[in-house]
């Protein structure tokens, strides 16, 4: 289903308003064992976006979905023309944004109003790191569209409550909205280079109105010279003789004509009366987008079911900006009053003011580890992303160790955090939690502690999880090893054994699953070790031993979480480990005079390791 461009944006009761993503259109069909996704011309994204393919294994349910491809960039904005590039970036931070439902469980949903859909869509979709719900607001369009203003996004689109879903139809029912002036167009042509430019001086462009293929500008601006040089040859093998216009335009310089096949977007200052773009600048080729659908239709910039009204004036937002020095370097530290926790009235500068001041307690555990960054630069109900590659904008003194991934056959930049310094650097990124790998630099390869990572289901109360913590250290009591727990400041438990770089991932990994299995032999009936969201019983505590893997991460002891109550990551005493703890028992208010008062009792698990074959035969004699 497509939307119509309008002018304005709007307040109606009878409408909802989603972000416009800047990124790829896509359908996936999940009501097979293999997955299809593609795009809305029908090229297949599975390999392009394997990512994403592989996430829909979490998916419970048979179903077709609509959404959006998007990569994020460094700075939290999702980034069309780094989409395009993605085989040169070796960890993409790539979000299948998911807005529609159009097939569930043998049945079409299209034909149940939109509202329906989403609702049954969120009820639906197990959301991942890469695989989220695309939220809508009801009614208040005209502050949304502002917000998203702000934020320095393309646009927002309104679409009536209760539309249907109708394919391929471009409908008044779903409205476009953008800041600026884009569009999509056909190249039809290219004309001689001048000067010392190469390839080619400007892009011939068309677009179908009534039918007719109709020449509406050209551009030679927005090109470097490598995209400039990659277009050329994509353009030479699409040569033909003739125009593919009726009425052939006038140009400057000599033209070479080309197949109407490909599509591009440019932005532009406006259009003149007679349907010619001025100014027009090339943004990116659209794959996903076919030359029959760059049509006057698209173009309508009007709807008369929109009411529109005048903009309420703004909020003035204070922005506070400042620089601090820590550890000899100048840290600029912005929007320190954005709020991060909506609910408990958070702010970014609390933030950061609360790892500061738990900063000899968690640095211990970040130190020359590899970070992987979860950032929220909008809070914990906006968007968030993972990133791992530090990028090319970081502070020269922020330290960085290359680690080579196989999967992308790249090397990666991981930024690791020894001091307040890089640790205010991040929470101003909006690292609001911090995921240290198990091992530590210089030797990777061997991980200075075991994590067993109780993970519960919906449907578990935290007692279930607190009961099989129990377990867990009366297994390892059992075999004389004293392991160490802690909140996982969400839902979960973790329990820390430490191995003093002694041994390999592998080893550590079986060993876990080794302990993990007496467990579940001891509480099978709230306990399970099935990996699959699709086979686990869903009211069972996942014994996840697979953290125990290269490059896997966990929120660091002392560490922040972004859940509402802005909970914390806390070491507990097993004795203090008893039904009725929650996790949000300790947050960001009462952190620091708790382990003032009770020092840390998670400092062993750096220490010594366990003597692993000795545990082994110990396990043996009591089987």
């Amino acid at each position: 289903m497509l939307a119509k461009l309008a002018e304005k944006a709007f307040n109606d009761k009878d409408w909802i308003f989603e972000i416009k993503w800047d990124g790829y259109r896509a359908i996936a069909d999940l009501r097979l064992d293999q997955p299809l996704f593609y795009s809305r011309n029908g090229i297949s994204f599975l390999s392009k976006f394997d990512m994403i393919s592989r996430d829909f294994i979490h998916q419970k349910h048979q179903m077709i979905l609509d959404g959006e491809v998007v990569l994020y960039d460094d700075q939290g904005k999702p980034n069309f023309q780094l989409l395009q590039q993605i085989q040169d970036n070796p960890n993409p931070a790539l979000v299948y944004q998911v807005f529609d439902l159009l097939w569930l469980n043998g049945y079409s949903t299209e034909n149940l109003p939109l509202i329906q859909r989403k609702e049954l869509l969120k009820e639906a979709l197990v959301e991942t790191d890469i695989i989220k719900y695309c939220d809508h607001i009801p009614e208040k369009g005209i502050d949304f569209f502002e917000q998203m203003k702000k934020m320095k996004l393309e646009g927002m689109i309104a679409k009536r409550a209760d539309s249907l879903y109708i394919e391929n139809h471009r409908t008044s029912d779903w409205l476009k909205i953008k800041f600026s002036s884009t569009e999509d167009v056909i190249i039809c042509g290219f004309t001689a280079p001048r000067g010392s430019r190469e390839s080619f001086g400007a892009l011939i462009l068309g677009k179908y109105i009534d039918g007719k293929l109709t020449y509406c500008g050209h551009t030679g601006t927005g090109f470097n010279n490598i995209s400039l040089k990659q277009l050329y040859e994509r353009l030479r093998k699409m040569v033909i003789k003739t125009s593919p216009f009726e009425i052939i335009p006038k140009t400057n310089m000599p033209v070479t004509w080309t197949k109407p096949e490909l599509v591009c977007e440019i932005k532009y200052s406006e259009i003149t009366k007679d349907g010619i773009f001025r100014h027009p600048v090339f943004v990116a080729v659209r794959e996903d987008k076919s030359p029959e659908e760059i049509t006057d239709s698209s173009f309508n910039a009007k709807s008369n079911e929109m009411k529109a009204k005048t903009p309420s004036k703004k909020t003035k937002v204070s922005e506070k900006e400042k620089e601090i020095t820590l550890n000899k370097h100048i840290v600029k530290l912005t929007n320190q009053d954005k709020i991060y926790f909506p609910e408990d009235g958070i702010t970014k500068g609390d933030v950061i003011e609360y790892y500061q001041s738990v900063a000899s307690y968690i640095l211990p555990y970040l130190k020359n580890r590899p970070l992987s960054l979860n950032r929220f630069p909008n809070g914990i109900e906006e968007q968030s992303f993972y990133q791992k590659d530090a990028g090319e904008h970081i502070p020269d003194w922020i330290q960085t160790t290359q680690v080579y991934s196989e999967s992308n056959d790249k090397y990666i930049d991981y930024i690791y955090c020894n001091d307040k310094a890089t640790l205010a650097y991040l929470n101003n990124l909006g690292c609001i939690d911090l995921n240290p790998w198990n091992s530590s630099l210089p030797d990777l390869e061997h991980p200075d502690y075991l994590v067993l990572d109780l993970d519960p289901s919906k449907k578990n109360t935290f007692d279930d999880v607190i009961e099989t913590a129990l377990q867990v250290n009366e297994v390892l009591n059992s075999i004389t090893i004293k392991g160490y727990c802690k909140t996982s400041g969400s839902t979960g438990i973790h329990v820390y054994i430490p191995m003093g770089g002694k041994y390999d991932f592998d080893q550590v990994k079986d060993f876990a699953h080794i302990l993990m299995k007496q467990v579940n032999e001891k509480l099978p009936k709230i306990t399970t070790l099935e990996r699959s969201l699709q086979k686990r019983d869903q009211k069972k505590i996942y014994l996840d031993y697979l953290q125990n893997r290269t490059g896997q991460t966990l929120a660091s002891a002392y560490s922040l979480r972004p859940k509402q109550g802005a909970s914390v990551s806390m070491p507990l005493d097993w004795d203090e480990l008893k039904p009725g703890v929650k996790p949000t028992d300790f947050n960001i208010h009462n952190a620091l005079d708790r382990i003032k008062d009770k020092g840390d009792p998670f400092k062993p698990v750096l220490g010594k390791g366990i003597d692993m074959m000795k545990a082994l035969e110990l396990l043996q004699n009591i089987e």
